[in-house]
């Protein structure tokens, strides 16, 4: 009887002994090294790649795709279309999971891609319409859009819905629009654009591509 209380009274305490270890270890000790390691040398990624305006005011991260659109007519009104504001870089579209999707314009609710087949009548109007809207929203008295060049990612959402960046091709045709609407001229909008374009990962990975938000964010910065 003696001997079953000591040995379970041992294993009770061993077991204590490394909870207590493990915890400092596991619990303590290592999200203290992982987090100094990365504030120490990837600080930016860390703290959530935020991105800020000229005054310093953090306008959101560089991984999240955004919205510029107008304010609704009628804020109570959840089936009034957005409408874009187009003195700003428009993203790609975010028609998230579809018509039924809580996440339907960048929302980080939930994300994810339509998950339609290309000739599903949705889908397809949808395509159609966006590119009708590219085109007639991108169409100035001085630049005139024409159809064929209208880019995949102007039309289609990406596979999160959630996607930071559209292609330079997307970008260019929305220069005139732009410079238009700022008052700027098209050679200051052509090189601001050319200033936030990256090239492919170490020159082979994915494709070119300009952030929106880091755009626009020079855009407010030079309209000023």
């Amino acid at each position: 009887m003696n001997n079953t209380v000591s040995n379970t009274a041992r294993l009770i305490g061993a077991g204590l002994r490394a909870l207590l270890v493990l915890t400092v270890i596991c619990g303590v000790l290592y999200p203290l090294a992982v987090t100094g390691i990365a504030q120490g040398l990837f600080n930016d990624k860390a703290n959530g790649s935020e991105i800020k305006d000229a005054g310093g005011k953090v306008v959101g991260s560089s991984l999240i795709g955004q919205t510029y659109n107008l304010p609704a007519q009628n804020p109570n009104d959840p089936d009034e279309a957005a409408e874009p504001d187009l003195k700003w870089f428009q993203p790609r579209p975010s028609n998230g999971l579809g018509s039924n999707s809580v996440n339907t314009q960048y929302s980080l609710i939930l994300s994810g891609a339509t998950n339609r087949a290309g000739d599903n009548e949705d889908l397809v109007k949808w395509v159609t319409d966006a590119k009708a809207a590219v085109v007639a929203d991108n169409s100035t008295p001085t630049y005139r859009v024409n159809p064929q060049d209208v880019p995949a990612d102007a039309v289609t959402s990406s596979g999160s819905g959630l996607d930071p960046h559209i292609s330079p091709q997307y970008a260019k045709i929305q220069i005139h629009r732009v410079a238009e609407r700022n008052d700027l001229d098209v050679k200051q909008v052509e090189k601001l654009v050319a200033d936030h374009t990256t090239g492919r990962t170490f020159g082979f990975i994915g494709e070119p591509r300009v952030n929106v938000l880091e755009l626009n964010t020079a855009l407010k910065a030079l309209v000023r």
